[in-house]
């Protein structure tokens, strides 16, 4: 692997997924050599392709690993969950589900006052309940070791007895149909459960999300009543978004 190849692949590492000009002009080679290089590297399995672009590999029945997870495009997660947190009012109810990204809004949330939050995330309770403005309400059922969250039967019949104002979510994969998937059976139950639980659905997902495959299907665009995320979507999920009418919040800067 030369250095302009070891270059891309900790572009990409970092942003999840990018477009084949995004890497020409990242670094200031014609599409040729990009699509050469992308095409070297997928080869070896350290690169998936798709139309128009490149993504980290994943797997369509497990996740990445968790620290990978948190350390993937942590600047635009930072982005996602500032966006998210400008636009939570104070006194208000949310849902927080599992997900690196939840916990950075969870954190991002720490100055607000007047919240009560419900969540099957550890990691989100931990952190909100240094708030003492925050109730955290946790959700039961069984603890994943790998992640902190809580999944199962008793996690679902538990959300059930919520109606919030805002859940706020996040997901593995957003697929070109428009499908919002993960890839535990037991915590797409739970996911499914707090889509119908809110008044309000708030989808916080990077970049790396889109065109990514995943097993089991959460649910649609649909269901989603705004998208926050840290670039500009790729073809064909700006006209998916318009058509299930899904306000996008593109956090740049």
């Amino acid at each position: 692997m030369n250095p302009r190849q070891l270059t891309l692949l900790t572009f990409v590492q970092n942003q999840g997924s990018v477009t084949v000009e995004q890497l020409a002009d990242k670094l200031g080679v014609t599409l040729q050599t990009v699509r050469r290089d992308v095409q070297r590297l997928a080869d070896k399995g350290l690169l998936a392709r798709f139309h128009g672009g490149v993504r980290v590999p994943s797997s369509t029945i497990e996740n990445i690993g968790r620290q990978q997870r948190e350390n993937l495009n942590k600047a635009g997660k930072l982005r996602i969950a500032r966006a998210v947190a400008a636009n939570v009012p104070n006194d208000c109810s949310l849902i927080l589900n599992i997900g690196t990204t939840t916990e950075c809004v969870a954190a991002a949330l720490l100055h607000h006052c007047g919240l009560r939050v419900v969540t099957n995330n550890l990691n989100v309770a931990t952190t909100l309940s240094t708030n003492p403005s925050c109730e955290v309400i946790v959700v039961g059922g069984v603890v994943r070791g790998r992640d902190q969250g809580i999944v199962g039967e008793a996690a679902v019949d538990f959300i059930r007895q919520f109606q919030v104002d805002i859940a706020i979510i996040g997901i593995s994969a957003i697929e070109s149909d428009g499908s919002l998937r993960d890839y535990d059976y037991r915590e797409v139950k739970v996911s499914q459960a707090i889509l119908t639980h809110a008044r309000e659905v708030w989808l916080a997902a990077d970049a790396s999300k889109f065109n990514r495959p995943a097993m089991v299907e959460v649910g649609k665009l649909s269901q989603i009543d705004r998208l926050f995320t840290d670039a500009p979507p790729p073809d064909p999920f700006p006209a998916l978004l318009s058509e299930a009418k899904v306000r996008c919040d593109v956090s740049l800067a």
